[in-house]
């Protein structure tokens, strides 16, 4: 029986309430619920409007689609991998894993696949979360929004984009049935996406256009084939795939110092992005187009060892020119140039600062998660929990991102913290754990102080790190270890917190104050 034929055949015995209820089901969902399992709080439901596990990985099919963080550092600490192929994993192998994993984890028979969150309401009287999904309500004493940042396809805002009467698709909605196959294409972007992508199609299209707002800086991807010997090794020698991970790790946070602290220090960094686009391109005026003008790190660093060769083709045009209108076959730049196109590619990004998802989660005094963020700018507690939004426990989180490490990393890291704080509740009986305001500005001003003399403040960029009050609400602003240290235990003294009074079930608790 499929995953999806199975959900269909239990889910008329799902429970409509539960003490935990989890939205999403990638790597962030799906581990709460593997922990949650594993502390004996398996009291808990996953909604995931996809089909099966996955997330980013499951969506994701474009051609090309990989991974640009190690694959030793791509996985659950306490689910290794021994069997990836090579040292940067693509989407296929990334998915497979965490198929793998979810089905080994026995937590699947709690998972209800196809079911969209519409919304989602505090009911303070209850002092419980009211759910409502494609599938009917739902109530839960707390929710774990694992929604992740890359879910929802950012689409341009371009003149007559929706009367295009060809190929049109974003990178994330990949239409496999569509053939480009010597087609003229164009592909609106150059971010993480666009660059794995372009060196994919351009030998196969008839001329292929990339329209590039902003050049990015790209690095060697130093990508290549685990050996039997190390594969051997990595399954049946003890702790060597360990010390492999502990060892890239290393490296890794070694970039903090230069991306968080002093910038200054990255300019060995830029020196070899700069040796590897004239390695990569022969002509100096494409060089000169597509050579960034601000420091390296300050938008995130892309790594690809085919993406310039393939700007360099002869088939391949970048245009910088800004996009006044596409047509029902032709996009027409501000230069009042118009460029046939038969098949039209957006990888134009996600919705990760103004996610839709934002709108339908409303609070304690009924606004939304977005019109509190609105007003107080995007921040979080530990990029976890916000003031007046009780029991609720948001996953990659207001600055919880990185610009040189593994998300997995965080996203664990939170786990502990979210695991604890449900197993606080449950052994103390409490009833609900609502961050304190004053604690969330305080930790929110040391954040921004921190991220001032970063080189995402000071490179000279205008990025999605950046909200509309000029803040970094996106990145983590130091090593991911201390991070680890921040959320290793659930800090009640945040809190404020109330209590169940004994003698009441679940739907007709009574409410006490708790003064701690």
């Amino acid at each position: 029986m499929t995953t999806a034929t199975k959900d269909e055949a239990d889910r008329s015995a799902a429970p409509r309430h539960v003490r935990t209820l989890i939205i999403g089901s990638g790597f962030a969902g799906l581990g709460a619920a593997i922990k949650l399992d594993e502390a004996g709080q398996g009291d808990f439901l996953v909604l995931e409007r996809g089909a099966d596990v996955g997330g980013t990985w499951r969506d994701n099919t474009y051609p090309g689609a990989a991974c640009d963080v190690p694959s030793q550092l791509y996985s659950y600490s306490f689910a290794l991998n021994p069997d990836w192929s090579r040292s940067f994993s693509r989407q296929g192998e990334i998915q497979d894993y965490i198929r793998t994993i979810a089905e080994r984890s026995g937590v699947l028979g709690r998972h209800r696949f196809g079911v969209e969150v519409l919304g989602a309401d505090w009911d303070g009287d209850a002092a419980h979360w009211r759910v409502q999904t494609t599938d009917g309500d739902y109530t839960a004493d707390a929710v774990i929004a694992a929604v992740g940042a890359l879910c929802e396809p950012a689409l341009p805002d371009i003149k007559g984009i929706s009367g295009f009467q060809g190929e049109l698709f974003h990178s994330s909605q990949w239409n496999h049935d569509a053939d480009l196959t010597g087609k003229r294409v164009a592909i609106i972007g150059t971010g993480a996406s666009a660059i794995q992508i372009v060196p994919s199609i351009a030998a196969d299209v008839a001329h292929l256009d990339v329209y590039q707002r902003t050049a990015p800086w790209v690095m060697p991807r130093a990508d290549r084939r685990y050996s039997p010997a190390e594969r051997f090794a990595f399954r049946h020698v003890p702790g060597f795939q360990r010390l492999a991970r502990a060892g890239v790790y290393a490296m890794r946070e070694t970039q903090v110092v230069g991306l968080a602290r002093v910038p200054a220090l990255l300019k060995p960094l830029q020196l070899a992005a700069r040796l590897h686009l004239r390695r990569g391109i022969k002509s100096r005026a494409l060089r000169t187009k597509v050579t960034p003008d601000f420091t390296i790190g300050c938008k995130r660093m892309l790594i690809s060892n085919d993406y310039y060769p393939a700007l360099d083709r002869d088939d391949v045009d970048v245009v910088t020119d800004r996009i006044r209108e596409v047509t029902a076959h032709s996009i027409i730049t501000e230069d009042g140039s118009e460029r046939a196109v038969d098949a039209l590619i957006v990888a134009t990004g996600f919705h990760v600062t103004d996610s839709p998802t934002f709108e339908v989660i409303r609070g304690r005094s009924g606004d939304s998660l977005a019109e509190t963020w609105r007003r107080i700018g995007m921040q979080a507690y530990k990029g976890t929990t916000v003031a007046g939004f009780p029991n609720m426990f948001f996953m990659v989180g207001p600055n919880t991102g990185l610009g040189h490490s593994s998300m997995v990393y965080m996203i664990e890291s939170q786990i502990n913290y979210v695991v604890d704080a449900v197993s606080t509740m449950h052994r103390r009986g409490l009833a609900t754990v609502e961050v304190r305001g004053d604690v969330q500005d305080g930790y929110n001003r040391d954040l921004q102080h921190q991220l001032g003399p970063s080189v995402w403040m000071t490179g000279g960029c205008a990025s999605w790190y950046l909200d509309s009050h000029g803040n970094n609400t996106t990145l983590w602003p130091g090593f991911t270890f201390d991070f680890r240290r921040r959320t290793r235990r659930f800090d009640l003294d945040a809190y404020h917190l109330t209590t169940r009074r004994t003698g009441h079930d679940r739907a007709g608790a009574t409410l006490e104050e708790n003064a701690s």
